[in-house]
C-alpha cells in the first residue's frame, strides 16, 4: 500500500510570525492573541514559535514594528508641517485598519529600533524645517501618542448622551438638568453627523492641526522654554 505524502511543515521566520499574529489580532482581537493561538493558525507547535521570539510581549514588540515600517513616508518637498501631518496621518490609517494597535502601544515598556527610527523622523521634520530642538522638544510631547495615530481619552465616553437618550424623556430631562453643556455638546454633534456620534476622524486631524499651527506661531515668535531653576 503507498504510502501518503506527508505535507511538508510550513517554514517559519520572525517576520512570519508577527504577519499571521498582525491577522489573528485583526480578526478576533489583541486579548484572543496568545502563542497556542498563533501556533494553531500556523499549524505548528507552541515551542516552535520560541525559535523567533520570546514570548507574547515580544511578539507583540514585532507586530508594532511591522506596522510601524508600513508608514508612508511623506514628500520630500513638503514643509515640516505638512510633513509631520502626513506621518500622523500615516500612523492614523494604520490604527484604523488594526483596531486593537492603540492599545499594544500603550502597553509596550521599550522602543524598540524601529519606534525611535518614527520619532526621529517626526522629530526631523520640525529641526529640518527650522524649528529649534527647544521647540521640537515641547512639541513632540504635545502631540503625544498622535504620532501614532489616536489620542487616548481620559475617560471612555460609552456614558455620553446620544441622539436615542433625546426620545427618552427621563433620561434626556435627568442629563439636561444636571450636566446641560454636556448634553449641548453631545446632541450637537449628533445633528452633525450621520453616525449621531463623534467624528473621531475629523477631532483627530483638528487637534493635530491645531497643535501644528500653534508650534509654527511659536517658532516664527522665537518662542524659547523658559529656563529651569535650580
Amino acid at each position: 500500500m503507498p504510502q501518503q505524502d506527508t505535507p511538508p511543515r510550513r517554514r517559519l521566520s520572525r517576520a512570519l510570525v508577527a504577519r499571521e499574529a498582525i491577522t489573528l489580532a485583526d480578526q478576533d482581537g489583541l486579548g484572543a492573541l496568545s502563542m497556542r493561538s498563533l501556533a494553531t493558525r500556523l499549524g505548528v507547535v507552541p515551542m516552535a514559535l520560541y525559535k523567533h521570539v520570546a514570548d507574547k510581549s515580544d511578539l507583540i514588540d514585532r507586530m508594532v514594528d511591522v506596522i510601524v515600517e508600513s508608514y508612508s513616508e511623506p514628500k520630500h518637498s513638503a514643509g515640516w508641517r505638512q510633513k509631520v501631518r502626513a506621518r500622523a496621518l500615516s500612523a492614523r490609517e494604520a490604527i484604523l485598519a488594526h483596531p486593537w494597535l492603540g492599545q499594544a502601544i500603550d502597553t509596550r515598556t521599550k522602543r524598540s529600533e524601529t519606534v525611535l527610527a518614527h520619532m526621529n523622523a517626526v522629530a526631523g521634520d520640525f529641526i529640518e524645517g527650522g524649528v529649534s530642538p527647544d521647540l521640537t522638544h515641547y512639541a513632540m510631547h504635545t502631540l503625544g501618542n498622535r504620532i501614532w495615530g489616536y489620542s487616548p481619552e481620559a475617560f471612555a465616553d460609552v456614558d455620553a448622551p446620544t441622539a436615542a437618550d433625546a426620545h427618552t424623556p427621563e433620561i434626556y430631562a435627568y442629563m439636561s438638568n444636571r450636566f446641560p453643556y454636556v448634553v449641548a455638546i453631545a446632541m450637537d454633534a449628533a445633528s452633525r453627523s450621520p453616525s449621531h456620534s463623534c467624528e473621531q476622524q475629523s477631532e483627530f486631524e483638528f487637534t493635530l492641526d491645531l497643535i501644528l499651527e500653534a508650534v509654527e506661531r511659536l517658532h516664527l515668535a522665537n518662542w524659547v522654554s523658559r529656563p529651569i531653576e535650580a
